[in-house]
């Protein structure tokens, strides 16, 4: 199921240090809920029209140099328009002179005024890296996630059909495992998605016959990796005589998580398959694929090429 993070105010002004220069009384509460900053420029000349209230605004030197052009009543007025929408918080970056009128309506409007030595650009920066992370739409899956050379490879299918002893021949081959069993996924932007490991389970992989081991304290910490982008999912099936299976790959899916498209392929399993090596090559492939070479499309090139040249 979908989710999306939640990060407090409060969680905001302790990791970047902020000073608290007037504390609202539902400080302790708010919560941040879009992973954009507003420089409240316009605003401030009174153009409110599409003002997003929900937004951390920030003013820097150049919105303090504007305001003071201003007599106290104006620039009293003009905080009193922004403020009064209900924002979550006013940040007031590079140390810049604080203007009582700011401070005054800021009390009045019971909002979390806030101070900092950071420059306007840099807090903008890292503010939004930090509320994309945490504010980022999110989920959970059923597989195993390894990386293998370099590529993020989601191993799924159905209980006991073999993921855990997959990514452990891997894992022995020199790849890496980043989560067994359960995957915690996160939207990084419209096309990237990162998944991790839950903390409870984070290096640890089940074996049925065995139980949990430790995959860090057995094969060392090149083993694992805490998270990576996840570049292609492979759906392990059991075999069918039944079913008919693309035997020259030029059929290719996507498997849809967080509304972003995913490499996805199927790959039949049944006695005798090493199931470790076809998930070198699937992962070496998809590489291939990202980098412009595409062998299904060159193997059919060159057959109807043969044929071509053939039946003149």
């Amino acid at each position: 199921m979908e989710k999306t993070g939640k990060v407090r105010l409060k969680e905001l002004v302790e990791t970047l240090d902020f000073q608290i220069v007037n504390r609202s009384t539902d400080y302790g509460e708010i919560e941040i809920t879009v992973p954009i900053i507003n420089r409240p420029g316009i605003q401030l000349t009174g153009f409110l029209e599409r003002f997003d209230s929900d937004r951390i605004q920030v003013i820097g030197k150049i919105e303090t140099d504007y305001m003071q052009e201003f007599s106290p009543e104006v620039r009293r007025q003009k905080f009193m328009a922004v403020m009064s929408t209900g924002i979550p918080a006013l940040i007031i970056c590079h140390d810049v002179e604080l203007l009582p009128e700011c401070l005054t309506v800021a009390q009045e409007c019971n909002v979390t005024l806030l101070k900092t030595h950071i420059e306007t650009s840099e807090l903008m920066v890292q503010m939004i890296t930090m509320l994309q992370e945490r504010l980022a739409p999110q989920t959970t899956m059923h597989g195993v996630l390894v990386e293998i050379y370099g590529e993020g490879v989601l191993i799924t299918g159905e209980s006991g059909i073999g993921k855990s002893e997959a990514a452990i021949e891997l894992i022995k081959r020199g790849h890496r495992l980043i989560s067994d069993d359960a995957v915690d996924i996160k939207k990084i932007n419209s096309t990237t998605l990162m998944g991790t490991a839950p903390d409870l389970i984070q290096n640890y992989i089940e074996l049925r016959g065995i139980g949990v081991v430790d995959v860090r304290q057995i094969f060392g910490n090149g083993a694992v990796l805490p998270n990576k982008t996840i570049d292609l999912v492979v759906s392990l099936q059991t075999w069918s005589e039944d079913s008919q299976y693309d035997r020259i790959g030029m059929e290719e899916e996507t498997i849809d998580i967080l509304n972003v498209k995913v490499p996805f392929i199927r790959v039949p399993i049944k006695p005798g398959r090493n199931v470790a090596v076809i998930l070198e090559v699937a992962a070496m492939n998809n590489r291939q694929k990202k980098m412009g070479f595409n062998a299904a499309k060159a193997f059919t090139d060159r057959i109807n090429k043969y044929f071509e040249e053939n039946t003149q």
